[in-house]
């Protein structure tokens, strides 16, 4: 089952919901911190202000999300690069992971990785939905996962058959909810709960069984999100 919730920043007025769910359930709930490439604008230096800010606290277990975003408004994508950019390098001097969202970017979002890679650069490409070869190169950092959500189960999405090829050695699980719940709950409200269909296809895929999807995924995450003095 589901032991841990990795909760990320998506924008601001999710901050404070946020805090309150971790406060209620402190054991099993950890929050994330960053800019999302959707709140990047022509001036997004208030916001990155503070973001540094709460992230210098020390209470959060990694810089989500942050990326860039192509599909809805390609108007702000030097600043979204930007943006990007700097979030990367402050998890690299806080030795916390990254949780990217790439949307029609991912050659513009895997460069700036490529470019900023080193020891202390982890994190996890989310809601991975891309080809062989962009896993691959994923892969190839090192120190990076493949999110694999509900989009794996959808019989025409072909994220199935890519990993297939892939395997699931770099995979952790992840909802992106309330979006992109798996069959048999597309076009729902996606929750927690339903992870185990997508291990379970995942599975099905890797010819895995669905308990080794579990504990390779749960190891996975449970490395990447490790606290930075506990990291090895």
């Amino acid at each position: 089952g589901v032991t841990t919730l990795y909760l990320p920043k998506s924008d601001g007025e999710s901050i404070a919901a946020m805090h309150a769910i971790v406060e209620a359930y402190p054991e099993v709930r950890r929050m994330m911190m960053g800019l999302h490439p959707c709140s990047v604008g022509q001036d997004s230096i208030a916001s990155l202000d503070q973001v540094e800010q709460l992230l210098g606290t020390g209470q959060y277990c990694a810089v989500g999300e942050i990326g860039i975003d192509l599909y809805w408004d390609k108007t702000w994508i030097e600043e979204q690069r930007e943006a990007f950019r700097t979030q990367v390098r402050w998890a690299k001097e806080l030795a916390l992971p990254v949780v990217i969202h790439c949307r029609e970017s991912f050659e513009e979002t895997i460069s700036i990785i490529e470019e900023e890679k080193d020891e202390h650069l982890t994190g996890i490409f989310h809601c991975f939905t891309g080809s062989v070869e962009e896993a691959r190169r994923i892969i190839d950092l090192g120190d990076f996962m493949l999110g694999i959500g509900g989009v794996i189960t959808y019989p025409k999405g072909g994220l199935a058959e890519t990993m297939a090829e892939v395997g699931a050695a770099h995979c952790v699980l992840e909802t992106d909810a309330p979006y992109l719940a798996p069959v048999p709950y597309r076009g729902k409200r996606n929750e927690s709960a339903y992870i185990p269909f997508i291990a379970t296809r995942l599975a099905e895929a890797t010819g895995r069984s669905v308990d080794e999807i579990a504990t390779i995924t749960t190891a996975n995450a449970e490395r990447l999100f490790a606290q930075p003095t506990n990291k090895t």
